[in-house]
């Protein structure tokens, strides 16, 4: 390929604690791209996403998220970076005292948007995207899991992200309701954003084909 990838990591290696969890990991992921990330529990998964995102520092290689370049990034660039991010999780993160709407409305004013009418007209939209729009009043506990995790996909879509990254977000989920949800990214993938999906699910990587990458105790295996 051609284009310039939006993720981009040569030889990385991660470390939590002084202990190494992911080493040398040759990565890149491009524009529009629709990537599983496979492995075993305790393959490096989660640790390899909360890289992306800078929960775990780099400590050695080089590694590009967009236009952030994570071995030299400072603590008040990385909200920047996550702006560039939508992060969906397996056990959705919602506010549960909150409702739908208020939700993502949180997550807007922490990311700088000032404007009501401008943050109930993106509300709408993100809900309407994911099938939500009429359930923005709802508590969180008043849903389904599936309900909540499109609620999720809506947050994480909130500041047009370049890049989404889900980890493991059917893991609680029953088949028919997984489909949906994968189909959902799958769709929003081929609308542009680049798509990264953790998990263990390979009836979804076969029914919504994607490139697949394997996690093998901390390394990308070919």
């Amino acid at each position: 390929m051609n284009e310039t990838p939006k993720i981009l990591l040569e030889r990385v290696s991660v470390y939590r604690k002084n202990i190494l969890i992911l080493s040398e990991l040759d990565f890149a992921v491009y524009p529009g791209e629709f990537v599983y990330l496979i492995g075993k529990t305790g393959s490096g998964k989660t640790s390899l996403l909360k890289t992306l995102y800078a929960e775990l520092p780099v400590e050695d290689g080089k590694a590009r998220i967009s236009d952030f370049v994570l071995t030299e990034i400072k603590p008040n660039q990385i909200p920047f970076l996550r702006r560039k991010l939508g992060i969906v999780f397996q056990d959705f993160q919602l506010l549960t005292d909150r409702t739908v709407n208020q939700n993502l409305e949180f997550i807007m004013k922490a990311t700088g948007w000032k404007a009501p009418d401008k943050i109930t007209d993106r509300t709408n939209e993100v809900l309407t995207k994911v099938g939500m729009g009429t359930k923005g009043f709802k508590m969180p506990h008043e849903l389904s899991g599936g309900e909540q995790q499109r609620v999720c996909i809506a947050r994480a879509l909130i500041n047009d992200p370049e890049i989404i990254l889900a980890d493991e977000p059917t893991g609680n989920l029953d088949p028919d309701t997984s489909s949906e949800i994968v189909k959902l990214l799958y769709d929003i993938c081929k609308a542009g954003t680049s798509v990264i999906i953790a998990t263990h699910n390979h009836f979804l990587i076969e029914k919504f084909p994607g490139r697949v990458v394997r996690l093998d105790r901390g390394k990308v295996m070919r």
